[in-house]
């Protein structure tokens, strides 16, 4: 932010710590008692401007008027805040907090050319990179390793993962973070990803089909009578369309054809084509019967433990003959 108070600030994006932190350092540019905060989903654009004014008729000092969510606004509310840009209140500063808001949205290009837009936004594949960001923050530094480590055992919620991070950044006093610090310190709570498992059978992996289904096992709420039978839908899922992927291959048609025959997005049938080639026909058939039959098993027709059942049957339809 610049030295001197622009007119508004629109600080928004799906980086919500980062966000808060631009706030508080806006906040601590005026007194406690000339902050005042409003909720913009029972306050509309006009209401905003008749607080700004309002507060602009005391002249004691600057004043700074707080609208959080911003994001629930329509066009008419930003189109009231751009009026108001035009000759706005002597002395009072406008923060418009929200969290995820485009850059051409109409409320940015209301305060474009009259004050600050800062939208930080983190996309999934970028959780990783942020996570290191953060680390350096409180003075440590983490492997890329680690810092994907952490995204995967906590997830995307950034406010989770910055609090992680300030706990063990903390432990590590200002040394390096490794994947072992990360496992000895983050208890699991974010769902294993299906790709994980996925992969893994696709590579023919049999110790990480094992260990991905554990994790996807041990990282949900739910009871794991519950959480067999939707890993195996996945799994089910995966592998029908790996058989259609094989089959469209032997008729000679590329990743990208099969993709856009089966409705797929291209990375996921590329993918698919590098896994095919580690199965014949008849194993993709086989393992299709075989996930028929542990589903039949986790619906009554086993005695066996379920837990059992799936590590036998993710055994069978991985390990090469």
């Amino acid at each position: 932010m610049a030295d001197e108070l622009q007119p508004a600030y629109l600080i928004a994006g799906g980086d919500r710590p980062k966000v808060d932190r631009a706030l508080a350092r806006l906040r601590g540019r005026f007194e406690p008692d000339a902050v005042e905060f409003h909720d913009a989903t029972v306050t509309n654009g006009d209401d905003a401007v008749a607080a700004c004014n309002a507060l602009g008729l005391f002249g004691a000092g600057t004043r700074l008027v707080v609208l959080e969510d911003v994001e629930a606004w329509k066009a008419p509310d930003a189109k009231a805040i751009a009026a108001y840009l035009k000759s706005p209140a002597p002395g009072t500063t406008l923060a418009l907090v929200g969290a995820e808001l485009k850059k051409d949205a109409p409320l940015a290009k209301a305060v474009t050319g009259h004050g600050s837009v800062l939208i930080w936004d983190v996309t999934a594949k970028g959780v990783p990179r942020w996570v290191g960001e953060q680390f350096k923050l409180h003075g440590a530094t983490a492997d890329a390793s680690a810092c994907r480590l952490l995204a995967e055992l906590v997830g995307d919620d950034l406010y989770e993962l910055a609090s992680e991070v300030e706990k063990v950044a903390t432990w590590a006093s200002g040394g390096t973070v490794t994947d072992a610090d990360i496992e000895l310190l983050v208890t699991p709570r974010a769902e294993s990803p299906p790709w994980n498992l996925t992969d893994a059978w696709g590579a023919r992996d049999v110790g990480g089909v094992l260990r991905a289904a554990e994790r996807m096992l041990d990282r949900t709420g739910d009871p794991v009578s519950r959480t067999i039978p939707r890993l195996v839908g996945s799994l089910t899922n995966h592998v029908r369309r790996a058989r259609a992927v094989r089959r469209l291959e032997e008729e000679g048609l590329s990743s990208q054809e099969a993709a856009a025959r089966l409705g797929m997005k291209p990375y996921p049938a590329q993918k698919l084509y590098h896994q095919v080639q580690n199965f014949s026909g008849a194993e993709l058939d086989d393992a299709l019967v075989r996930l028929a039959e542990l589903d039949h098993a986790l619906k009554g027709g086993s005695r066996l433990a379920n837990e059992l059942e799936l590590e036998r049957a993710l055994v069978e339809i991985t390990v090469r003959d």
